[in-house]
């Protein structure tokens, strides 16, 4: 359990009224090694993890609608399969994080409720509308672009089973933004209207990819804690300007414009200068007033209303099974 003591330490390396525990925690965490779920932890990086993992994964389960809208409208037979195996991807992401999240001892039905009833967040980006096909190519490009420049770092998250699941979750994603990057590809190089749809779909997106690094770091109040404990190993600047530096190459091989007049490249920094972002539009899309917050919350909340029949009838075969193995290991004993 973790230590609720007011007096135990929640910076690493400090330790003049540590518990043992804190200082054993602290020490794992300098030497960069890993937290498990039976080990002691402090109950606000405990506290930190779950919101930070939880709405990872409610992200991955909103984030499956925009892109299912288009898997009967596809333009392909090939196109479909390749985009219901990137939701179904999605949906799986989702159910590893959850299960993550569990190991720090809040049920997955506690979780899926925060969701629900609003109060826990998911991702911004996924309040957006798909309105083309060629805005699933840039949710590929530069959604799952900017979400592997930010999960690639949480493999080596200090807690274990986040690090652990991110490993399989990276490998996936980076097929998702190969498929965006081909989409636009396609599109950027066939007739001019569907180059201009290409051009159209990265403008909506580029924006609301950036921001979703999250606030600069003036204003994020988790973020520095986070590295400090090594659950994040870069701050959200940093991974924003990682991504800007990856992303303006490849619009120059697609023949796409990315939608900023101050986008240069700065010989002194070694980067690319960029824009302001919207963040008055961020944090209103945030709070729940964003173009889709309503749809993708009743389409949400319906689904799972609907589903309690497959869960009752899940949990029912489950109690069977159980009774069963319970009979033969009782008859395996008198035998």
């Amino acid at each position: 359990m973790a230590d609720s003591s007011p007096q135990a330490s929640t910076d690493p390396g400090t330790t003049a009224t540590s518990s043992p525990e804190q200082e054993q925690f602290d020490r794992i965490i300098e030497q960069d090694s890993r937290i498990e779920p039976r080990d002691w932890m402090p109950d606000a990086y405990r506290k930190a993890l779950t919101r930070q993992i939880s709405q990872h994964a409610h992200s991955e389960i909103i984030g499956m609608q925009p892109e299912g809208n288009w898997i009967s409208r596809a333009p392909s037979l090939k196109r479909k399969a390749i985009l219901i195996a990137k939701v179904q991807d999605e949906a799986g992401h989702g159910l590893y994080l959850y299960s993550a999240a569990e190991t720090l001892g809040t049920p997955r039905s506690v979780l899926n409720d925060q969701l629900l009833t609003g109060k826990a967040k998911y991702s911004s980006i996924f309040n957006y509308p798909a309105r083309s096909w060629a805005d699933v190519g840039a949710i590929g490009w530069l959604v799952d672009g900017a979400a592997i420049q930010n999960q690639v770092p949480l493999c080596r998250c200090s807690y274990g089973p986040y690090g652990r699941a991110m490993v399989r979750v990276c490998k996936e994603e980076s097929f998702h933004q190969r498929q965006g990057w081909e989409i636009l590809h396609s599109l950027a190089n066939g007739t001019p209207a569907q180059k201009q749809m290409a051009q159209d779909a990265v403008n909506r997106f580029y924006g609301p990819a950036l921001q979703m690094f999250g606030p600069p770091d003036g204003d994020s109040p988790n973020s520095q804690q986070s590295m400090q404990w090594k659950i994040k190993r870069f701050s959200n600047d940093e991974l924003r300007q990682r991504f800007v530096d990856m992303i303006v190459p490849q619009a120059e091989a697609l023949g796409l414009t990315l939608p900023d007049p101050d986008l240069r490249w700065n010989e002194e920094r070694g980067h690319y200068d960029y824009g302001d972002l919207d963040w008055d539009e961020f944090k209103a899309v945030l709070s729940g007033n964003g173009p889709c917050n309503a749809q993708r919350m009743a389409h949400r909340i319906r689904a799972h209303e609907e589903g309690a029949w497959v869960r009752e009838a899940a949990a029912a075969h489950a109690r069977k099974q159980a009774d069963v193995e319970t009979k033969e290991s009782t008859l395996l004993r008198h035998a």
